[in-house]
């Protein structure tokens, strides 16, 4: 077996002394001293959020305060990380809406494995799920950081509906049952 020997230049002296590498470091951090400032004091300021920006999923409601979900469970299946649970139950008499099969018994969002995809939020044909311009989850344990019917409520609210779909469904049925 043949070895190459590899000729190196010799090192001058301030090479040695790493002196220039001392002085360059010393020039970026002087440099750095004297620029303006550019930390932001986050619970104070706040970034710009992007308005394409895809933050937390939530559920929201119609602007009658229906529930808009009727558990297809298509967001559930869509769902790469299966982050979202969804137990389907029955649809109380008397609630306003009766036209719906089953709504949602129990909606749980993981947060920990949520990925921020948006893919439920393209699904779901009820336009029930959201994603807010919320960026900042905390929490101390594990139980926290999962997101029920309830709290996804609270945190997506009453969105105005472009299609007034049960609305017009109703008044369609009224209209019909008067002739």
């Amino acid at each position: 077996m043949a070895v190459i020997k590899v000729e190196r230049k010799p090192l001058s002296f301030a090479e040695r002394t790493y002196l220039p590498q001392i002085a360059s470091g010393l020039k970026t951090t002087l440099k750095h001293l004297f620029a303006p400032k550019v930390t932001m004091e986050y619970p104070e300021v706040r970034p710009e959020i992007p308005k394409n920006y895809r933050g937390v999923p939530t559920l929201v409601k119609d602007p009658n305060g229906r529930e808009k979900c009727v558990s297809c469970q298509l967001c559930e299946f869509v769902c790469p990380p299966k982050a979202i649970r969804i137990t389907p139950g029955e649809v109380p008499d008397g609630s306003g809406r009766e036209h719906v099969e089953k709504g949602p018994q129990a909606f749980d969002i993981d947060m920990l494995r949520c990925i921020y995809c948006g893919l439920c939020q393209e699904v779901c044909p009820e336009e029930a799920i959201f994603l807010q311009n919320q960026y900042s989850m905390t929490g101390y344990t594990r139980e926290e950081m999962v997101n029920d019917k309830t709290k996804l409520y609270e945190l997506g609210g009453t969105l105005p509906d472009q299609h007034f779909k049960w609305d017009k469904k109703k008044a369609a049925e009224e209209h019909g049952n008067a002739h």
